[in-house]
């Protein structure tokens, strides 16, 4: 789905008219006219704003062009597990388990590790198995390259 549909499918979800989202996020009903028919895009701060008002991620209002992973933990994320920032704003790097208003859950690598193992659930894989894939995986990730 384009990103002119994804608007205007959330604004009529919302029950939202053009006049009343343009004054949300400070625009004119002519500029969201313009989104909604293709014209042009919203820019980066707008998309923001209208990430807050839809309560979804710029990635959804994009179409979902990249499959955004937890970069703490791996898991595939989607705007029901995206983490927030204290502000509200959508922190697409993190699930909200692993980074939540602001501040991280894990900083030591095997204690996610032995919460993956003991919680995550992988038909035909051993504890054993998990815990070799979470190690191998985990420190290939930002947030796990960035602690060293």
């Amino acid at each position: 789905m384009d990103t002119k549909d994804i608007i205007y499918k959330l604004r009529k979800e919302k029950g939202m008219s053009q006049e009343e989202l343009a004054n949300k996020v400070y625009f004119t009903r002519q500029a969201v006219s313009r989104w909604e028919m293709g014209e042009t895009l919203p820019n980066t701060e707008t998309l923001k704003l209208l990430s807050n008002v839809f309560n979804v991620s710029i990635n959804t209002l994009l179409g979902s062009p990249i499959k955004l992973i937890c970069q703490c933990c791996g898991m595939p994320l989607d705007d029901s597990i995206i983490s927030k920032e204290p502000n509200g704003e959508f922190n697409e790097e993190y699930c909200k388990w692993c980074y939540n208003e602001g501040e991280f859950t894990y900083h030591n690598i095997d204690e996610l590790i032995d919460f993956c193992v003991e919680h995550m659930y992988i038909e035909n894989y051993t504890k054993k198995q998990v815990r070799e894939y979470m190690k191998d995986m985990l420190p290939k990730l930002n947030y796990w390259k960035n602690q060293n």
